[in-house]
């Protein structure tokens, strides 16, 4: 594979593990927890750094995955003891990013872990850091997303059930059993992992957007969970297509066009969905009463 290729199966395989596990975060309105857990596991890439002076990705995962699940630890006790949900999110991710912040100014500077990388990444340097895997050479974060994308896809199809019930009626999932916070908590520590496998190639900014884009598309496109999950990778990976040659186009950041593409992309789906689009609700608006009945 080329250069070129290779920097669009890793955008896409960005838009198609976020998409996915974006879709979960939509149907549970807690959206914004993606982008707290998106900021946060920068203090745990740090520190899994500082204890181990390595950056290997193994090492990585784990602190990310720490400090996401404490994230929404924090989250949760906070608005369990009285503090609004939008401001838990607020505190806690701010405080965990500033952390991680300050910890790269003051013990890695010298390191590949500066901020401005960690908030747009670069995704233009995936293919020149390689590892050889049954004797292919393929860039690492490649390996690494196509590694976080099987098991996102392995989670959702096997706790597909689970994860539908506790995600549109918690409290039927109780009245039958289900680890209803278990549940929860596995989802997050999902959204943790597929977060810092696509923060070091493509940055915050562009794992935010690819979390909550096409999973609302796909929203204002179907009711059906399935199709909202196939819908959502289909966004992605247009997303991250269209993103990649507009950037080459206007000859700008790579991540955040994609980022952009993504927000035209559900603009449109946003005018024209069918059933939840302006145009559709402005039709039935406009239709007289008898005639919707009809």
């Amino acid at each position: 594979m080329g250069y070129e290729a290779w920097i669009l199966l890793t955008g896409s395989l960005v838009g198609i593990s976020c998409g996915m596990i974006g879709c979960y975060l939509i149907v549970r309105r807690m959206v914004m927890l993606a982008d707290a857990i998106s900021h946060s596991v920068l203090l745990g890439i740090v520190l899994a750094f500082l204890v181990s002076q390595s950056l290997n990705s193994i090492y990585m995962l784990i602190g990310a995955a720490v400090i996401g699940l404490a994230t929404t630890i924090f989250i949760q006790w906070l608005y369990a003891s009285g503090v609004p949900e939008d401001a838990s999110i607020g505190i806690v991710f701010t405080t965990l990013f500033a952390i991680g912040v300050i910890l790269i100014s003051l013990f890695a500077k010298d390191v590949h872990l500066d901020v401005n990388h960690a908030l747009m990444g670069e995704i233009a340097f995936v293919p020149w850091n390689t590892i050889v895997i049954f004797g292919a050479e393929i860039p690492k974060a490649t390996a690494t997303l196509l590694g976080i994308t099987v098991v996102t896809l392995l989670f959702i199809i096997g706790l597909y059930k689970e994860l539908k019930i506790t995600s549109f009626d918690a409290a039927l999932a109780l009245t039958i059993g289900l680890p209803v916070t278990f549940i929860h908590y596995l989802l997050m520590t999902m959204v943790s992992l597929t977060a810092v496998g696509s923060f070091d190639a493509v940055g915050a900014i562009l794992v935010v957007a690819m979390f909550v884009v096409p999973g609302s598309c796909a929203y204002l496109l179907t009711d059906r969970l399935d199709a909202m999950l196939a819908i959502s990778a289909l966004v992605g990976v247009l997303s991250a297509v269209s993103g990649y040659y507009a950037a080459l186009w206007w000859d700008v950041s790579i991540s955040g066009s994609m980022a952009m593409m993504g927000g035209v992309i559900f603009l449109l789906t946003w005018i024209f969905s069918p059933r939840y689009g302006l145009i559709s609700k402005w039709k039935k608006s406009s239709t007289p009463l008898k005639e919707q009945e009809g």
